[in-house]
């Protein structure tokens, strides 16, 4: 059996979603209709097209992402999160 390596170089362009992922942690999973206070919350970046952007640039591969993002701290945390990557 012949191995043959591919190389690939150059640029992926990215477009889809960019959000700010609402994470809860609690003690016991709810049952139906149960309400159960949440212990932490954090807040984490999201969204489809942002996570493959993610996963792209970690092969070494540059990666333009574009998305809409809302002129909110959250928008704003988005782009800075995104900037570093």
């Amino acid at each position: 059996m012949e191995v043959r390596k591919l190389a690939i170089s150059g640029k992926i362009s990215v477009i889809g979603s960019l959000n700010m992922d609402l994470v809860q942690q609690v003690r016991n999973f709810p049952k139906p209709g149960e309400t159960t206070p949440a212990m932490k919350t954090s807040y984490c970046p999201g969204g489809k097209g942002a996570n493959q952007a993610v996963a792209v640039s970690l092969s070494g591969t540059v990666v333009n992402m574009l998305g809409a993002v809302g002129s909110d701290a959250f928008g704003e945390k988005l782009v800075n999160q995104h900037q570093m990557i």
